[in-house]
């Protein structure tokens, strides 16, 4: 059986207002709050809309064992920009580490699994969405998280 999506790394809620949705969180007790840090640049980078993926804005949480990331998409057109006018907010994907980002593309697209944006950096980080949402319901997403 394929350990793919086996280490759950964060869950992806899409929101129309970050800063009330943290403001919100933090009153419950969840924090602290970053800016999720885009490290570095991309040398294979290949998503729907390239000016949409880079007017994304997200706040992230490490928890002890998971992360949680709060994403606004922006107003240019993107599947989260769709997602969110379409069903509202809520859940957009799972992502899961992988040590081995391409080989884990290269699992998923075996299984036969639809690639619907990818990214990849020098040091071999980076992601991948998968189309999941008919089968699993949710988007799945493998990443390799940068070092250092």
């Amino acid at each position: 059986m394929s350990k793919l999506f086996n280490t759950l790394h964060h869950v992806c809620i899409l929101v129309h207002d970050l800063e009330k949705t943290v403001a919100y969180y933090e009153k419950i007790g969840v924090g602290p709050w970053y800016d999720y840090p885009k490290s570095g640049a991309y040398i294979d980078f290949d998503v729907p809309n390239p000016a949409a993926s880079a007017a994304m804005r997200y706040k992230c949480c490490d928890l002890e064992n998971v992360q949680i990331q709060l994403c606004h998409p922006g107003e240019l057109d993107s599947p989260q920009r769709r997602f969110l006018e379409e069903r509202g907010e809520g859940v957009y994907h799972l992502g899961f580490e992988v040590p081995d980002r391409d080989k884990a593309e290269d699992e998923g697209r075996a299984l036969g699994l639809r690639v619907t944006a990818r990214g990849r950096r020098i040091d071999k980080s980076g992601f991948c969405y998968f189309d999941t949402r008919a089968e699993a319901g949710i988007v799945l997403e493998i990443r390799k998280t940068a070092q250092g």
